[in-house]
């Protein structure tokens, strides 16, 4: 007796872990659809802006079936913080190609660095970002911009590896220990 009252109660909780993971996996899913910073053009000021999304509300508006998207955060707040939050259309249409780092990825890709000419390669979260050679010749990591201005700087600035940047860095801000040497010609025997 004493093992089927176990193995039903064992039965019962195998039972509501699985409802549960069944509930809540819609909510991951729109979790990690809707986290990270997005680039929105703003309804009123027809300018970039940068938002990020409400994901874990999101989330539970999915578990819950009352499902909420809301802004967290704008890059116009606090001045703008009442505003109707009409770029949310925009993000809801384009919840992927509007994200930062998705923008950035895609900007990269298939370009080669302006100095060493090897291919920067798509990005990746646990690696050395690649960097930006704007007009003035300085290199920036684009990880370092503030990301409303990105899609002025795609238009205006050029892509450079990380290992490019650090040199570029060095020779910029240490001219003094940098010496350039003509390579000698190959010698043929």
């Amino acid at each position: 007796m004493t093992v089927s009252v176990l193995t039903i109660i064992v039965a019962v909780l195998v039972l509501s872990l699985g409802l549960f993971v069944l509930r809540t996996v819609p909510g991951v899913r729109a979790l990690f659809k809707w986290r990270g910073k997005r680039i929105v053009t703003c309804p009123e000021t027809k300018q970039p802006a940068v938002v990020n999304v409400a994901a874990g509300e999101a989330a539970l508006g999915v578990i819950f079936n009352e499902p909420t998207v809301r802004l967290k955060e704008c890059s116009r707040w606090p001045e703008r913080e009442g505003c109707g939050q009409d770029c949310l259309q925009e993000v809801e249409a384009n919840a992927q190609s509007c994200l930062v780092w998705n923008m950035v990825s895609k900007w990269y890709e298939g370009k080669s660095c302006v100095f060493c000419k090897k291919p920067v390669g798509p990005l990746h979260h646990v690696d050395h970002s690649p960097a930006f050679l704007g007009p003035d010749f300085r290199t920036a990591e684009w990880k370092n911009i503030r990301p409303e201005k990105l899609p002025d700087i795609f238009s205006t600035h050029q892509p450079v590896c990380w290992n490019c940047h650090v040199s570029e860095t060095f020779r910029r801000e240490h001219p003094e220990l940098v010496t350039d040497r003509v390579p000698e010609p190959r010698r043929t025997m």
